[in-house]
């Protein structure tokens, strides 16, 4: 298992005007994991079994497999926090903040940073500034989960703002970062967990912890996925392509949700699909019916999640009307 051990670095790649701390109040240790979930994983073990964390919460809706990652890990209590206002398809701040409000002090908070899956609606920087104003408050232990990065804005650095913010506020936490989507290496489960700590003496005692973890469960990650991460971080030229395609791989996928709300638009299907381009990152929550979900996909063959999630990356130019007739079809038949 790789570690990396670092004071002060740019985390995950800062732009040149971020606001991150010039001196050495932080320190960060990076290992490397099978990928997001492998970070969420013994993340949630560390937590656990070195710090004593039986509570967490997580979004509501959150990814399918965040729950059973945790619980896993031995954490005793799951709870949700209120994330998705369905009848105006956003982002219910006023029921996060409450939730989050009445959260036992020590409690781990696992949030989203970018491209939050499955709903594709991220707060803003005013909304997270009162995120973590609230969590400092009430002694809360972020735990972030990077999934999509470069997906959500375009650019690496922007979508990495608020791990540098929680840096910049003083907070302690862990973020779980996957490489499978921006770097196109699903299969090879290549991905990081990094600890960020406010006390040099902690990090031995961390280190020696999560070898043990780690190797009671997988011991060491595959090295192809992660040689191939690493040579291109580490090349000025390499790494600079990598930002173009991330930004093609987004401009494609924008490209993909302006043609699927235009097309609904020019059918003239009934509600608004503002929302279709307001989300951001790979996915869509579509905001049909459970009756019409089933509808598209028995009709139509149009497969979403049931909770109306679509993966906007499946979409295509040679698909985008076949998807938009269906979705018309469904909203005008199926009673939502």
């Amino acid at each position: 298992m790789t570690v990396i051990l670092t004071m002060n670095t740019d985390i995950f790649w800062a732009p040149q005007n971020s606001t991150l701390l010039p001196l050495p109040f932080y320190w960060t240790l990076s290992v490397q994991t099978l990928g997001a979930t492998g970070a969420l994983s013994i993340g949630a073990r560390f937590l656990r079994q070195c710090l004593g964390r039986t509570h967490f919460y997580l979004s509501d809706p959150c990814w399918e497999f965040h729950e059973a990652l945790f619980m896993q890990a031995g954490f005793v209590q799951s709870s949700r926090y209120r994330y998705w206002n369905a009848e105006k398809r956003c982002i219910d701040m006023d029921g996060l903040m409450e939730d989050l409000s009445k959260a036992e002090p020590y409690s781990v908070v696992l949030l989203q940073t970018c491209a939050h899956n499955p709903t594709g609606c991220d707060p803003t920087p005013e909304q997270w500034a009162k995120i973590a104003s609230l969590m400092r408050k009430n002694k809360l232990f972020p735990f972030l989960d990077m999934a999509y990065q470069g997906f959500a804005s375009g650019d690496i650095g922007e979508d990495a703002e608020v791990v540098r913010y929680f840096v910049d506020q003083g907070f302690e936490f862990m973020c779980a970062q996957s490489f499978s989507k921006n770097f196109g290496l699903y299969g090879q489960r290549a991905g990081s967990l990094t600890i960020v700590s406010n006390c040099a003496h902690t990090i031995p005692h961390i280190i020696s912890e999560m070898i043990l973890i780690a190797g009671g469960n997988y011991m060491v990650p595959p090295l192809h996925g992660s040689r191939i991460v690493a040579t291109v971080l580490n090349d000025p030229a390499l790494f600079q392509e990598w930002e173009r395609c991330v930004k093609t791989m987004f401009d494609r996928i924008i490209a993909m949700r302006t043609g699927l709300k235009k097309r609904l638009e020019t059918l003239k299907t009934p509600g608004s699909w503002d929302h279709i381009t307001s989300q951001r990152g790979m996915f869509c929550f579509i905001g049909l019916a459970p009756a019409q979900i089933e509808y598209l996909r028995k009709k139509h063959h149009v497969y979403t999640l049931k909770n109306g999630r679509m993966n906007v990356a499946g979409l295509t130019t040679t698909n985008l009307d076949h998807v938009a007739r269906s979705i018309h079809d469904a909203v005008l038949n199926v009673k939502g």
